[in-house]
This record gives C-alpha cells, structure tokens and sequence, in this order.
C-alpha cells in the first residue's frame, strides 16, 4: 500500500489527523481493502511516537499517569508531526506544548519537568570526551587563573527554571518519593555526562551567573566576579565546576592577552 505520487501531501496529512479520511490514491489488492491497511498504519505510527515520547518522558508521566500521558501525547503527535526519521530527537516542542495544555493547567511545573527530560537526553546522546580532571586548574599558576577559560563538554547542559523541576526529575528517576518537594521553588539545573550516565546538579545560589559565564566563553575570573555579586559560595561552584564533569580542558590566553 502506498499512495499515489500525487497525493503524498494528503497521505502525510491525513496519516497525523485521525479524524481525516483515508487519503484518496491508496493502491493494493481489491480484497486487502487498502483504506482499512491505512488505518491500522495510521494509528501505528501514533502509538509509536506515543510511545517515543513516554521513554523520553518518564517523569511528566509518572506525575500524570500512564493514560492521561497517552491521551495527551496523541494529541501532540496531531498537532506536531515529526521532522526527522530518528525518534529520539523527537519531542522537542513538547514543553510548550505542555504551557498551553489546559487539562494539566493545574501542573504548571510539568513544562519545566519536560525540560529537563528534554535536556536529559541530548546530553546522553551526545559526543563523547573525556572530563577535565580536576587537578588540571591547580597547575596553572595563580597569576594566570582569573584569566583560564574553560571548555565545556559536549554533554553540558544548564537551564534556569521557575519550578524544582530538576530535583522532581531527578527523584523520580532514582524511584524516589517526591514527599516534601515543593515545585514552585526555581532552580537551576546542570545536566553533565562525564561517563555513561547522566547527572542532575542543582545549582546553589549564583550557580546559574557563575556557569552561563564560563559555558558563554568568559574567563574564570569573570565568573567569579559575577556569581560573588550574588554571594555565591565561589569555591563551591569551582568545585562542582571541576568535578562534575561539566568541562573537558582548560584554554590559557596567549602571554600577549594575559594581564
């Protein structure tokens, strides 16, 4: 079964709108009833991009409920057809689209939740490199280290949040009770994979001005200035800087540019 060359636009259409008719242009068998071969595919397809997104999604279903999820993930899959054949890549609008799905309007957490999720599997699928060992910053000379620029591992993501949606998904995912979490507090998240296995670090206070600074290319001393204007903890952040897994090697200004 397959559709005419013609009509391709109308299959793709109709193949993401289960309240469309079976597009015109089916070929097949007489006795293979091709519209009746369409439908069966058709929802297919739904249930394997439903699918798709509860594995990537585990969290926002765990906080809705197995059917709730399924039902709204098949309207996503309506409204928001896939651009590329690699499932995992998609999903990526969902959190807006749980902003505006009012239904769950009584979760306002749950969009930042699928953030997270979200930033969760690009850094588990991305590069690999080997992390920054954390003695390398202590054989660089004093006079040199306010100027040392950092460069982050491909699997480093951070996000600012106005709900606990890190520490929500982070509970969730080691099959934690999630007693006592107030989701309306903002967090910010790093999200690291210096090995296999992803990492969740929420960020104390200033974590967020201290890491934008250093994952935007400013120098060390920059970011300590910036994050101590919040009365960050500095020698915290360097220490989860240097051990999280969020770098993988140090960049030294010329002698020309250092001060």
């Amino acid at each position: 079964m397959r559709p005419d060359p013609v009509s391709s636009g109308a299959f793709a259409e109709a193949l993401f709108a289960p309240d469309l008719p079976s597009p015109e242009g089916l070929k097949g068998r007489e006795e293979t009833r091709p519209q009746r071969r369409f439908s069966v595919y058709r929802n297919n397809v739904t249930v394997s991009l439903v699918d798709a997104l509860a594995s990537i999604f585990p969290t926002v279903q765990n906080l809705v409920g197995e059917d709730f999820f399924r039902a709204m993930a098949r309207l996503y899959v309506a409204a928001h057809p896939p651009t590329s054949p690699l499932l995992f890549s998609y999903g990526e609008s969902f959190p807006a689209f749980l902003e505006g799905f009012q239904p769950a309007a009584d979760l306002p957490f749950l969009a930042d939740v699928a953030r997270v999720e979200r930033l969760w599997l690009d850094a588990y699928h991305a590069a690999d490199a080997t992390p920054l060992d954390p003695a390398a910053l202590g054989e660089i000379s004093p006079e040199h280290l306010a100027s040392t620029r950092l460069q982050a591992h491909p699997a480093t993501r951070m996000i600012r949040l106005r709900h606990a949606a890190g520490t929500i998904c982070r509970l969730d995912r080691a099959g934690m009770p999630l007693d006592g979490v107030n989701p309306f507090l903002p967090e910010a998240v790093l999200i690291t994979r210096p090995a296999f296995d992803v990492s969740i670090e929420i960020l104390p206070s200033g974590g967020a001005t201290f890491f934008e600074k250093l994952l935007d290319g400013h120098a060390l001393g920059d970011a300590c200035l910036a994050a101590g204007d919040q009365a960050a903890d500095i020698p915290a952040l360097i220490g989860i800087a240097l051990t999280s897994g969020a770098f993988a090697a140090i960049d030294l200004l010329p002698e020309s540019e250092r001060p």
